[in-house]
């Protein structure tokens, strides 16, 4: 079982916990609920229950604190480290140290311990799957499908890891800077940090098993569970980090197979909804299972009453936002004015208003935080292939990119730039496609490019306004907990 401490080979089997309270005090980590490993695999059903117990683990609250509600956790942290996010004021103090690039280069922080931890909770818990499934009662092709979400799970939960406690990917280098250590069976033993690039081959080994195993699943309407597209989305998105640009874009290509760009008025309605077509995987929010207060449309929808949003709303980066057509529908998610009360209503005279507010989230009933959490979308892998060709060179990547944008603005033309412009106007469609959801760091570490903060970035509050590339702040310290709980085994980076 976890203990407060993280030994990242002692996790439990977790099904049905979830955090509910609003206070900050530190929770453990052990499940209220648990089955004993002989009952959790006698069958494919209870493995599938076992499964879905890492599904919720998704939107279950880590650490106790309301900015670490599962996935989403890491989502906002990402993209507070990042310039197109920006706080307009300090009266919250929620992901406040995460933006001023002060907590993940804490060894004690939480935002450290939460990253580290949950996505070793996930590990841990696919291991056990890995390790007892073959022998439970039951189908083949169940077990497959089982098998292959474990394997996807894992290689995401390392993919995720990786970026941040890792030395950036270097395709073509030995990559040889320690990443994290990898778990890959149940047990109790300290095991020293892997290579960068063997985390990577690790992660790859575990995603063709996934895309193996997972093909001919059909999920149905439930998009919470990982099909071979979700699968070969993850594949994209590494293939990308590691440069290896035709393997991205063919990936990315039949990862969006089935999965149509959402209309104007879908993109408009809130993000709330896991059933819109564009959407490959999310998690799917239910009244007795939304934890109110660490939900991610508590901390970023415009319309759910926390503190944060009343007070402390987070706000586009105005740099970006003259970057993006007039003609384009997502330049209507935000208000520059800070004044637009037509389009950009609140429930209540306490909820405050700034420049370039968004309504990129909303909830649809203002007394519930309630909400479905985007992982994965369709423009997404557009996006990855267009920026893979052209990465490579290929003129096709232009026409990638035209299918796609025209549907965000009706009056785009085909792109007549090319190399780097081609680059660089991919990336700024990206940025505005995926605001909010999670991408910003990552994306900055792996084109190796410096964060710079200008604009409506105020020094006040963001504290740290520029990172150069290279600086030892794009690592994440490894928790002390780790280091001290391994007796040293398990080493911290450079600080």
């Amino acid at each position: 079982m976890m203990k407060k401490s993280i030994y990242i080979g002692v996790l439990a089997l977790a099904l049905t916990t979830v955090a509910t309270s609003c206070s900050d005090e530190y929770l453990e980590t052990t499940p209220t609920h648990q089955v004993s490993t002989a009952s959790a695999f006698a069958t494919v059903d209870n493995a599938w229950a076992a499964l879905n117990g890492i599904h919720r683990t998704l939107y279950t609250r880590v650490l106790g604190q309301q900015q670490q509600g599962g996935q989403s956790g890491n989502m906002l942290q990402m993209d507070v480290l990042g310039e197109d996010l920006v706080f307009v004021t300090s009266a919250s103090q929620w992901l406040l140290a995460e933006y001023q690039w002060l907590g993940h280069i804490n060894p004690t922080h939480r935002s450290v311990e939460y990253n580290y931890q949950f996505y070793y909770i996930i590990i841990g818990n696919v291991n056990m799957i890995l390790a007892n499934i073959d022998g439970a009662a039951g189908s083949e092709a169940d077990k497959n499908y089982i098998k292959g979400q474990a394997f996807a799970y894992r290689a995401w939960s390392y993919y995720q890891m990786v970026q941040l406690f890792g030395e950036r990917y270097v395709g073509g280098s030995a990559n040889n800077g320690l990443g994290v250590s990898l778990v890959l069976t149940p047990g109790l033993e300290a095991i020293p940090r892997n290579t960068v690039e063997e985390v990577y081959t690790q992660i790859n080994a575990d995603l063709d098993q996934a895309i193996s195993l997972l093909e001919g699943y059909d999920r149905g309407t439930d998009k919470s569970q990982l099909n071979s597209n979700v699968a070969k989305g993850l594949k994209a998105r590494v293939a990308l980090t590691q440069q290896n640009y035709p393997v991205a874009a063919t990936y990315a290509r039949e990862a969006r197979a089935g999965f149509p760009l959402m209309s104007a008025a879908e993109y408009l309605s809130g993000f709330n909804n896991y059933s819109v077509g564009e959407w490959m995987w999310g998690s799917r929010m239910t009244a007795d299972q939304v934890d109110t207060w660490a939900s991610f449309f508590a901390h970023m929808s415009i319309n759910f009453s926390s503190t944060i949003i009343r007070t402390s709303p987070k706000v586009m980066y105005s740099v970006l936002y003259d970057q993006i057509s007039d003609t384009d529908i997502r330049k209507q998610l935000w208000d520059p004015t800070g004044a637009n009360v037509t389009d950009f209503p609140l429930p209540l005279p306490t909820f405050t208003r700034h420049p370039y507010l968004s309504r990129k989230f909303s909830v649809v009933n203002e007394s519930s935080s309630m909400g479905d959490v985007p992982y994965m979308r369709a423009a997404e892998m557009y996006l990855i292939e267009a920026e893979a060709l052209a990465r490579s060179g290929n003129e096709q990547a232009a026409d990638v990119l035209y299918e796609y944008a025209v549907v965000r603005d009706p009056a785009y033309t085909r792109s007549t730039n090319t190399g780097q412009a081609l680059v660089d106007e991919i990336l700024i469609q990206r940025r505005s496609e995926l605001w909010g959801e999670g991408f910003r760091f990552y994306d900055l570490k792996r084109t190796n490019t410096p964060l710079v903060r200008a604009g409506n970035h105020s020094a006040t509050y963001a504290v740290t306004i520029n990172v150069p590339t290279g600086d030892i702040r794009w690592q994440f310290l490894i928790p002390q907990d780790e280091i001290n709980n391994s007796n040293g085994v398990v080493t911290q980076n450079p600080q």
